[in-house]
C-alpha cells in the first residue's frame, strides 16, 4: 500500500499547485505522510457530510476540489463547522487534500469534465494563457433548448436546475463551458465567438449585458453540478496512477449532494 506522501506526490502532478490563484489555499490540510492509504474518496466539498461518508467508506483520504479554510484561520476548534470536520478526520485517520483552481487549470481539468459530461468535442481552451474553460463544438446543431435538456440530463441533478438566457430557438453549434463561476470571462466568450456558453452562479448584470451584447445563449447550471464531472475524471486518473504503481487502491466518488440550495419555489410574485 502506498503511503499519503506518494499519494500526494502523485496527485501535486497532475495538477502542480503552483498553478493555482495566488488567493486560492491548495494542497493537504490534514494526514500523516506516513500514514498508508487503501481506499480515497472524490468529492466537491469537505464539509460534514462528506468526512461522515468517508468514515462509513473506511477511506483514509478525501480529495475535494473546494478548499476548506479558503481565505484562512486562526482557529481549528471543533465549536465551528470547520473546526469540526479537521477534527472529525484527524480523529478519523482521514487525510484532507485540495486541488481547487490548479485543477480548473490543468489539461484535462474541470472544464474537460463538464465537456466530456456533455459529450461535447473540445476544440481548445477559452482562455489560452491560463488554461481556463474550453471552446467545444455540437456534433449536430441544436436549439438553445435542446442544449439546456442536454445539460439538464447530463448534469447532476439540483434545486436550481438549469436556467437560460437567450432565444430557446436560436441554433447552437459551438459552446464554451467553464466549471464553476463563470461570469468573469464573457470578454473571453465574446472573442471566441461561440454561440452559447455554458457555466455557474451567473450574476444578473454581467448576463444581462452579455445578452444586450450579443446573441449569446446563455446556460447556467448549479455550481456544485458544473463541478461535480471533475470528481469521476480525476478519480480515473488517480485509478490509472494506482494500477501503473500496482498501489491497488480503491477509489470513490462520492454521489452526495452537497449543493447548499435546498428548495425552488416559482411564483408570478407581486405586481411590478
Amino acid at each position: 500500500m502506498p503511503r499519503l506522501s506518494e499519494v500526494i506526490a502523485a496527485l501535486d502532478a497532475l495538477w502542480p499547485p503552483e498553478r493555482a490563484e495566488q488567493w486560492d489555499a491548495v494542497g493537504t490540510v490534514c494526514g500523516d505522510p506516513d500514514a498508508e492509504i487503501t481506499r480515497v474518496l472524490f468529492a466537491v466539498d469537505p464539509v460534514r457530510e462528506i468526512a461522515d461518508e468517508a468514515i462509513a467508506l473506511g477511506a483514509q483520504l478525501i480529495v475535494t476540489h473546494h478548499p476548506l479554510y479558503l481565505r484562512g484561520t486562526t482557529t481549528v476548534a471543533a465549536a465551528t463547522f470547520k473546526g469540526r470536520v479537521v477534527h472529525t478526520l484527524i480523529k478519523s485517520d482521514i487525510a484532507l487534500h485540495v486541488a481547487h483552481t490548479n485543477a480548473d487549470t490543468a489539461d484535462p481539468g474541470v472544464s474537460d469534465a463538464l465537456a466530456g459530461a456533455l459529450d461535447l468535442r473540445i476544440v481548445g481552451p477559452l482562455v489560452a494563457e491560463s488554461g481556463l474553460g474550453r471552446i467545444c463544438e455540437l456534433d449536430h446543431p441544436e436549439t438553445l433548448a435542446e442544449f439546456a435538456a442536454r445539460a439538464a440530463k447530463r448534469l447532476p441533478a439540483t434545486t436550481q436546475g438549469i436556467r437560460l438566457a437567450g432565444d430557446p430557438e436560436m441554433t447552437v453549434r459551438t459552446v464554451a463551458v467553464s466549471g464553476g463561476s463563470g461570469d468573469s470571462l464573457f470578454d473571453a466568450v465574446r472573442a471566441a465567438g461561440v454561440d452559447a456558453f455554458l457555466t455557474a452562479d451567473l450574476r444578473h448584470h454581467p448576463a444581462s449585458e452579455a445578452t444586450q451584447h450579443s446573441p449569446l445563449g446563455l446556460v447556467d447550471a448549479a455550481h456544485w453540478a458544473t463541478e461535480w464531472p471533475w470528481c469521476e475524471q480525476a478519480a480515473a486518473q488517480l485509478d490509472a496512477i494506482s494500477d501503473r504503481h500496482g498501489w491497488g487502491l480503491r477509489v470513490h466518488v462520492s454521489h452526495t449532494v452537497t449543493d447548499p440550495w435546498s428548495a425552488h419555489h416559482s411564483s408570478p410574485g407581486a405586481p411590478n
